[in-house]
C-alpha cells in the first residue's frame, strides 16, 4: 500500500517533476516548429529574391538587345554599309555581355520561328525572352559567338549519392537566356537574335549568391550556396565539391527531382546538397516551349541552426535542472514538517498493534489539523486501554465459568459414551443371535434328515455299502463339521445360553472355534494362513463369546485388509505386561499396513477406512471388552509391510 508520506511527496512534486517538464517539451517543440518554420521561411525568400535577379537578367537581356535593334546607328548601317553590320554586331555584343548575337532575314526568321518560339514571335513584330536548351549541335552551329559555346558547355557528370541513376557520363546541352528582337529598318527588315550561356557563368550565380546572402563576416551570418540546373545536373553552382572546387556536374537527389522536374512543385525543406544538409528552395525552370527543362536554387547550411537549437534545448534543460536542484530541498522542507507527525502516528500505531497499549504520540509542535489529529487520537488510545483492561477482567471471568462447564460436559460426554457402547454391544448381540437362531434352525433340520437318512443307508445296505463306505463317511463327517459350525455359531451369537460369567479360557482353543467360522472368508481370499500357538501360553480369565468376536473382527479386518493372496499370521505367546503375567494374541497381516497419522484412531467409534461396508464399530467395541477383561489392545506396522494387533489379557489366577 502506497505511504502517505509518499503521496503528498508526489503530489508536491508532481507539478515540478512531471508537469513542467511536459509544458518545457511542449513549448520547445512547438518553438522548434515555429523556428523551423522561419528557416523555410527565410529560404522562400531567398528563393524569390534569386528568381526576382533571373527575371531581371531576362528582361535586361530583352532590353538591350531591343534598343539595339530599334538604335538609328544599327539603321543606318543596315541600309548604308551592311557589310559593316557583323563586325558591328560583334562589337555590341561584347559591350552588352552577349554570348551570341546575330541577324536573320525576315524570311530565314520565319523558317527558324518553327524551331524556336522565341525568334517566331520576334518574327510577328515582337520581342521576346524565353530560358531555352540549346543541345551541342545547336551550340557548335551557331553565329555571332565570341568563342566556343559548345565545349565551355560540356560538363564531366560526377556521381551523386542519392541521385537518380543514369547511365549517361557527360552533359553536352546547354541553357541560354535566349532573346529576339524584329528589325524594321527599310529593305532589312528581320530578326536580331541574342542570349546568354548559363552554363558555367559563375559571375551569373555569384551575383545571386552575393545578392541572397550578404557575408558581412559576423557570427550567425548564413553559409548560403545557390545553383543553376540543366534538369538535375549543376551547370553553375557556387556549392563546393572539394576544397577550392566547384560543385559542377553533380546532380540532385531523386526526392528532388521527383518534386520538382516531375511534379512541377517548389521544394521547401531541408535536402541533402552534394556532401551536407541545407535548408534549400528549388523552383522549376520553364523554356520557351512551356517545358520543365532546370531548377533555380538557394539555400543555406543547416548544421548551424542545428547546433543553435541543440544548444537551446540544452539551455532548457540546465535551467530546469538548476530550477529542480533549488526548488526540491524547499519543497522537501516544508514537507517534512507534515511528514513528522505522520511518522510519530505511525509508529504510535505499530507500537499499540504490537501489544504496548500505553504508547502515545504525546505533543505536537504543529498548531494545525495534524496537531489536532494527534491529540485526539492520543485520547482514543486512553479509552482503548481502559476498555482492554474492562475486556480482560471480563474475559478471565468468562474463562473460568467455560472450564467449569466443560468439566461438567467431559464427565456427561463420558457416561454417554460408556452407556453408547453398551447399547450398540447389545443391539448387535441381539440382532445376531435372533438371526443365528433362525439360520441353526434352518441348517439343523436338513443337516438331520441328511444325518438320519445316511444311517438309514448304512443299515440297509450293511455289508453291500463296502464300495461306498469311504463317501459315506466322508458325508457323516461334513455333516457332523455342520453341526459344530452351527454349535459354535449359536455360542458367538447367544453367549448367555452357554454362560454369561468369565472363565478360566484357552486363547488357542477359542481361536480354533474361531477360524471355523471365519474359514470361507479365509478361503474365498486364497490366503496363506499360518498358526503358532506356543504351548506354554497360560489360560485367561474372560467370557469366551467376547473374546470369540474380538478374534473374529480382528480376523475379519487383516483378511479385508490383505484382500487377495497375502499371508495371515495368528500366533498365541506368554506375555508380561506391568509386571503381571499374561498371555498375547497377534494378528498380523501382509496388506498396506495403516498411515502413521491414522495409527492413534482405528480405535475411535465410527473410525473406518471402509466406506459404506461397517460401521467403525467392530475395533471399539473389541477395545472395550478386552478393557472390561483387564486388558488391552495394541497396534502397529511392521517392518516387513502390513499391520499387526496385539491383544493381551492377564493370566488366571491361582
Amino acid at each position: 500500500m502506497t505511504s502517505v508520506r509518499l503521496r503528498l511527496l508526489i503530489l508536491a512534486l508532481l507539478p515540478l517533476v512531471v508537469l513542467m517538464p511536459l509544458l518545457l517539451l511542449v513549448a520547445i517543440n512547438r518553438w522548434s516548429a515555429n523556428y523551423d518554420s522561419l528557416l523555410i521561411t527565410n529560404v522562400e525568400s531567398d528563393l524569390r529574391i534569386a528568381d526576382q535577379y533571373l527575371q531581371r537578367i531576362l528582361s535586361t537581356t530583352g532590353s538591350d538587345v531591343t534598343s539595339l535593334a530599334r538604335s538609328q546607328k544599327l539603321s543606318e548601317m543596315a541600309q548604308d554599309t551592311p557589310e559593316d553590320l557583323p563586325d558591328f554586331l560583334d562589337k555590341s555584343r561584347r559591350t552588352l555581355g552577349l554570348d551570341f548575337l546575330y541577324y536573320l532575314p525576315m524570311q530565314a526568321a520565319r523558317a527558324r520561328g518553327a524551331e524556336w518560339p522565341v525568334i517566331g514571335v520576334a518574327a510577328q513584330g515582337r520581342p521576346a525572352t524565353e530560358i531555352d536548351i540549346f543541345s551541342h549541335s545547336d551550340l557548335s552551329g551557331l553565329p555571332g559567338t565570341g568563342a566556343d559555346l559548345a565545349e565551355r558547355a560540356r560538363l564531366p557528370l560526377v556521381s551523386t549519392r542519392a541521385a537518380v541513376p543514369t547511365h549517361r557520363d557527360t552533359e553536352d546541352r546547354g541553357m541560354v537566356v535566349h532573346t529576339a528582337t524584329p528589325l524594321a529598318t527599310p529593305g532589312r527588315e528581320g530578326v536580331l537574335v541574342g542570349g546568354i550561356l548559363l552554363n558555367r557563368n559563375l559571375d551569373f550565380i555569384d551575383t545571386i549568391n552575393a545578392l541572397v546572402y550578404q557575408d558581412t563576416g559576423a557570427p550567425g551570418d548564413r553559409q548560403g550556396t545557390a545553383t543553376l540546373f540543366l534538369e538535375d545536373v549543376r551547370i553553375s553552382t557556387n556549392v563546393r565539391l572539394f576544397e577550392g572546387e566547384r560543385a559542377l556536374g553533380t546532380r540532385v537527389s531523386a526526392a528532388v527531382r521527383g518534386a520538382v522536374l516531375d511534379e512541377g512543385r517548389t521544394w521547401l525543406d531541408s535536402a541533402f546538397v552534394v556532401n551536407d544538409w541545407y535548408i534549400s528552395a528549388y523552383q522549376p525552370l520553364i523554356d520557351s516551349f512551356g517545358e520543365r527543362v532546370g531548377m533555380l536554387y538557394v539555400g543555406f547550411l543547416q548544421a548551424p541552426f542545428d547546433a543553435a537549437k541543440r544548444n537551446a534545448y540544452l539551455l532548457v534543460l540546465a535551467a530546469f535542472l538548476l530550477v529542480l536542484g533549488v526548488s526540491s530541498p524547499l519543497f522537501l522542507r516544508l514537507a517534512r514538517t507534515i511528514f513528522a507527525p505522520l511518522e510519530r502516528m505511525t509508529q504510535t500505531m505499530e507500537r499499540v498493534e504490537a501489544g504496548h497499549l500505553d504508547a502515545r504520540i504525546g505533543p505536537v509542535a504543529a498548531r494545525d489539523e495534524i496537531g489536532t489529529v494527534a491529540a485526539h487520537l492520543d485520547s482514543l488510545l486512553d479509552q482503548v486501554q481502559e476498555r482492554d483492561r474492562a475486556l480482560r477482567a471480563w474475559n478471565d471471568a468468562l474463562n473460568t465459568r467455560v472450564e467449569e462447564r466443560t468439566a461438567e460436559l467431559r464427565e456427561a460426554n463420558a457416561k454417554l459414551e460408556s452407556t453408547y457402547q453398551q447399547l450398540v454391544m447389545s443391539e448387535k448381540l441381539a440382532s445376531i443371535g435372533e438371526i443365528t437362531a433362525g439360520v441353526a434352525h434352518e441348517i439343523n433340520n436338513p443337516a438331520a434328515v441328511i444325518q438320519g437318512n445316511l444311517d438309514v443307508i448304512r443299515h440297509t445296505l450293511g455289508p453291500r455299502a463296502a464300495p461306498v463306505m469311504t463317501e459315506i463317511e466322508l458325508i457323516d463327517r461334513q455333516v457332523g463339521r455342520i453341526s459344530a459350525i452351527v454349535s459354535k455359531l449359536l455360542q458367538f451369537a447367544r453367549p448367555s445360553d452357554f454362560g454369561t460369567f468369565e472363565e478360566d479360557v484357552d486363547i488357542a482353543t477359542v481361536l480354533k472355534d474361531c477360524l471355523v467360522l471365519v474359514d470361507h472368508v479365509i478361503s474365498k481370499a486364497e490366503l496363506q494362513v499360518t498358526i503358532d500357538t506356543a504351548p506354554d501360553t497360560p489360560p485367561v480369565r474372560i467370557n469366551p463369546g467376547e473374546l470369540q468376536q474380538v478374534i473374529i473382527n480382528l480376523l475379519t479386518n487383516a483378511v479385508q485388509a490383505v484382500q487377495k493372496r497375502g499371508q495371515l499370521v495368528i500366533a498365541t505367546r506368554p506375555a508380561q505386561h506391568s509386571g503381571r503375567a499374561g498371555a498375547a494374541l497377534i494378528v498380523a497381516d501382509s496388506g498396506p499396513g495403516i498411515a502413521p497419522e491414522k495409527l492413534s484412531a482405528v480405535f475411535d467409534p465410527f473410525y473406518t477406512t471402509k466406506q459404506g461396508e461397517g460401521t467403525g464399530l467392530g475395533l471399539s467395541v473389541s477395545q472395550t471388552l478386552i478393557r472390561q477383561a483387564g486388558g488391552l489392545i495394541t497396534v502397529r506396522n511392521r517392518d516387513e509391510g502390513g499391520a499387526e494387533f496385539t491383544v493381551w489379557l492377564p493370566a488366571q489366577e491361582n
